[in-house]
This record gives C-alpha cells, sequence and structure tokens, in this order.
C-alpha cells in the first residue's frame, strides 16, 4: 500500500506539471502568433471607415487637495478604458488553458485619452499599467494616477461654499469619425472621506465639440466633482473668535469714560480683527469676481468696530468738556437729555444743589420793618472764640437765622436781599451800638461774598460738568444699543446669506 500510495502521489504531480508546461508554451506560442503582424500604428477596427467605440469611466478614490489660491484640484483616480481590438482575438480550443494575456501599454494601440485640464507638469499624470486582452478582443486598461487639475473655485460663500470641479477627458488626435466615446458611470464606492470636503456627487456627460479646423467633432466626457467644504474648522478658528472679538467691540460703550480705557480697547479689537482677516486673505485667491462671505463679515465687523472708536472718542469729548468753554447747544439738550433720555429710560441727575455757608439748614423766618443794632464785643462764652457781629438799621430785609456747626465758633445767619439782589450772609447775634467795628464789618462781610461767589461757581460748573456728562451717557447708552442691534443683523444677514447655511451648521456642529 504506500508504494501504491507514492505511485499515485507521483502521478499527480506528474499531471500538473505537464499541465502548467502546456499552458506556458501555449501563452508563447499565442503572443507569437498575435505580435507576428501586429502594428500598433493602426486603429484596430475590421473596416477603417468604421468608428471604433471606447467605453469610458473612473473610480474617483480620494480628493486630496484644493487649492483655492492656485485654483487647483488634485485627486486619486483610477481610469477605466474598455474597447475592441480586432487584432487580438483567438479562438480558446487552439490555444487550451489561455484565457486571456496582458500586453504592456506601448506594445499595442491604445486610445490618447488624456485629461484636457491638467495642470500637472508632465501633463499625462497616469501610471502605464498592462493591457489586459480577453480571447474575444475585449481590451481593458485601468491605468491609476494622481490628477492635478484646474478648477474655478468659487469663494464667493466661503467657508459656507460647494465647489463644482470638472475633469474633461478626451482623445487627443482622433475625431468622432475614427473614435467614439461612452461614457461609464463614476464609481465612488472606495472613495476615501476627506477632513475638509464632503463629497456630493459626481455626475458625467458626453459633449462633442466642433472646432474651426475639422469638419467632425471630437467628443469628451466630463465627470463633474461636486464637494462641499466643512465648515467646523474655520467656525471654530475663524467665525466664533470673530463674534466674540466684535462682542468686546459693545463692550467699549458699558466701560466707565473715568478708566481712561475706552480708546485702547477700540483700538485693540480692530487690530485682532485686522490680523483675523490677514489669514483669511493667505488662503482665499487673488480674485476680483467675488468677495467671500467671511470677508464681508470682517470688513463689515470692521466698519462697526471703527464706527464705535469714533463715537467713543465724541463721548470723551463730551464727558470732559470744559465748564468754561462753550455751553451746550439747545438742539443738543432737547435730542439728548429729554428725548433720547426719555427713549433710553435714563434718570437724569437731581437738580443742583447750592453749598450752603454752614452745615446745617434751618427753616427760615421771614421778618418785616425789623431795625438791627449793629454791635461787635467779645463774648464771655466758656470757649472764648464766638464773635457777635451786629448790624444796624437794615430795615424791611427779610432775615433768616441758620444754626451754628458743631465746630465752628460762628453762629451764621442768611440775610435774603430783595427780588434780583445777590444774599448776603450775615453772623447772627445780638445787636450791639459801637461803631467802631463797621469798617472791620465790611472787610469781613466782603470776604463772605467772595466765598459765596466762589460756592456759587463751584456749583455753577459742577452743574455745566453734570450735564454733559449725562449727555455722554446717553450717547453711550444709545451706541450700545444701536451697534448691538446693527451687529447681531449683519452676523445673522450675512452668514445665513449662504445657501448651504443651515446644512453646513446642522451637520458638523450639531453631528
Amino acid at each position: 500500500m504506500d508504494i501504491g500510495q507514492h505511485f499515485l502521489f507521483f502521478l499527480a504531480v506528474t499531471a500538473v506539471t505537464v499541465k502548467v508546461s502546456l499552458q506556458g508554451v501555449q501563452q508563447r506560442r499565442l503572443y507569437h502568433d498575435l505580435m507576428s503582424d501586429y502594428n500598433t500604428l493602426v486603429r484596430p477596427v475590421k473596416n477603417d471607415s468604421e468608428s471604433l467605440t471606447v467605453n469610458f469611466g473612473l473610480t474617483l478614490m480620494q480628493i486630496m487637495d484644493v487649492d483655492e489660491k492656485n485654483q487647483v484640484l488634485t485627486t486619486n483616480i483610477w481610469l477605466k478604458l474598455e474597447w475592441h481590438d480586432y487584432y487580438l482575438q483567438w479562438n480558446t480550443s487552439d490555444y487550451p488553458g489561455v484565457t486571456n494575456v496582458r500586453f504592456p501599454d506601448h506594445l499595442i494601440w491604445k486610445p490618447d485619452i488624456l485629461l484636457y485640464n491638467s495642470a500637472d507638469e508632465r501633463f499625462d499624470a497616469t501610471f502605464h499599467t498592462n493591457i489586459l486582452v480577453d480571447p474575444s478582443g475585449t481590451c481593458s486598461y485601468l491605468p491609476p494616477g494622481i490628477f492635478k487639475s484646474t478648477c474655478y473655485i468659487d469663494v464667493r460663500w466661503f467657508p459656507f461654499d460647494e465647489q463644482r470641479c470638472d475633469l474633461k477627458f478626451g482623445s487627443w488626435t482622433y475625431g468622432s469619425f475614427s473614435l467614439d466615446l461612452k461614457m461609464l458611470e463614476a464609481d465612488v464606492s472606495g472613495y476615501i472621506p476627506n477632513g475638509e470636503w464632503d463629497l456630493v456627487d459626481v455626475p458625467g456627460r458626453k459633449n462633442d465639440r466642433s472646432y474651426e479646423c475639422c469638419e467632425e467633432t471630437y467628443p469628451d466626457i466630463t465627470f463633474t466633482v461636486v464637494m462641499r467644504r466643512r465648515t467646523l474648522y474655520y467656525g471654530l478658528n475663524l467665525l466664533i473668535p470673530c463674534v466674540l472679538i466684535s462682542t468686546l467691540a459693545l463692550l467699549v460703550f458699558l466701560l466707565p469714560a473715568d478708566s481712561g480705557e475706552k480708546i485702547s480697547l477700540g483700538i485693540t479689537v480692530l487690530l485682532s480683527l485686522t490680523v483675523f482677516m490677514l489669514l483669511v486673505a493667505e488662503i482665499m485667491p487673488a480674485t476680483s469676481d467675488s468677495v467671500p462671505l467671511i470677508a464681508q463679515y470682517f470688513a463689515t465687523t470692521m466698519v462697526i468696530v471703527g464706527l464705535s472708536v469714533i463715537a467713543t472718542v465724541l463721548v470723551l469729548q463730551y464727558h470732559h468738556h470744559d465748564p468754561d468753554g462753550s455751553k451746550m447747544p439747545k438742539w443738543t439738550r432737547v435730542f439728548l437729555l429729554n428725548w433720547c433720555a426719555w427713549f433710553l429710560r435714563m434718570k437724569r441727575p437731581g437738580e443742583d444743589k447750592v453749598r450752603p455757608a454752614c452745615h446745617n439748614k434751618a427753616p427760615r423766618n421771614s421778618l418785616t420793618s425789623m431795625e438791627l443794632n449793629a454791635s461787635a464785643s467779645a463774648s464771655q462764652s466758656t470757649n472764648g472764640n464766638m464773635l457777635y457781629v451786629g448790624v444796624r438799621t437794615l430795615e424791611s430785609i427779610p432775615y433768616s437765622t441758620v444754626a451754628t456747626s458743631p465746630d465752628s465758633g460762628v453762629l451764621c445767619g442768611r440775610l435774603v436781599a430783595r427780588t434780583g439782589e445777590d444774599e448776603i450772609l450775615l453772623p447772627a447775634g445780638p445787636s450791639s451800638s459801637a461803631g467802631g467795628v463797621e469798617p472791620e464789618l465790611a472787610k469781613i462781610l466782603d470776604e463772605v461774598r467772595y466765598i459765596a461767589k466762589r460756592f456759587r461757581d463751584q456749583d455753577e460748573d459742577e452743574s455745566v460738568c453734570n450735564e454733559w456728562k449725562f449727555a455722554a451717557s446717553v450717547i453711550d447708552r444709545l451706541c450700545l444699543m444701536a451697534f448691538s442691534l446693527f451687529t447681531i443683523l449683519c452676523t445673522i444677514g450675512i452668514l445665513m446669506s449662504a445657501p448651504n447655511f443651515v446644512d453646513a451648521i446642522s451637520k458638523d456642529f450639531f453631528n
């Protein structure tokens, strides 16, 4: 049994070896017979008047890069070409075991189909592979390649844009009389997703174009790569920082004018927006056909921030207005202090308070037909510093007394003059008949009048300053509301004007 098993095993190995050997011999004989009189320059048709039909399609493997600045699309594509070669047919019974053969592309005829809008340095970027031929003469050619094609990049809706890049393939020398193209559907089953672009569709169409040089038309097949930009990266790195920076511009109107940082904050925000706009300009093509959506938004935001700086300068001018300068115009007072303050629900500061000569104020008592005897004498009080001064024969002058301040040694009173006259501040006390003190009393009254006038001038200046400061606060509040509304409307209006804004936000930010 052992000898028999070894013998059977030897026969089996021999049979397999003989079969392979026969197939190798048949392939050599087939190659010799097919290439004995084959000419690569001859179009492989039975009748020269016939048009050779070439089935053409492609398999999109990957979108490698979209260069917006140079407007070049780089893709990884496998081409698919099929045609019938009349001179490469054989009978399988004459060559047993040979079901197909492979030829290098330079040994047999193949169509000179190229990418018309190629941007590659070599123009033809395909890797030349073998051509598979079956017994019926059907040739299958699948050259892969990294294709660089020119593509018009429309950045009108950047970063919510959708690009359509054409890949135009056709024969470089054969017209429709000699070669006809039949389109096969693009295959995207093996597509590798791109981190920046979503592949939407790859439709194709056949075109027959006529040229002035020739009567026949030249067919071409154009595949359009439709892709939508993924906005998550640009939203997180450009849009959201821009929105936050534009919001900081509104804080300029909330910053107190006395802080001295309003202008600095506005200029800082403006410079920050300029930096972001330069980043956008670096990746955008230098074209004047359209302005990118994000550039429009940045430019609008910069205008808003610039206007806010101008408004801040006006606010600071009002806030630090010199009281000795020009008075507030009537129209400004009516518009800002009345209408705008009422509209903004801002309460005007209280009435100006005239600073009295003494700290505590007592009710006034009007006296009529009263004679005061002026005298001055040193008081015998405990502290020894109380001075009593009187004025006599001041008739028909209303008089009011004022209590003394706890820390002062003077008992003060206010003589209210007649209508239209200045008030006279007098020390209040018992009358005295001593007339030698009248010159001293006059000097004291002059000093008191001077002090009272200074107080009145200070109160008036303070009133004018408060009026201008209130006008500055009204402008601040008005600008805050106006710029907030304008910023919100511009943000929504500009960004949502993109055709696929809602789809981009829902897919990239919420998925």
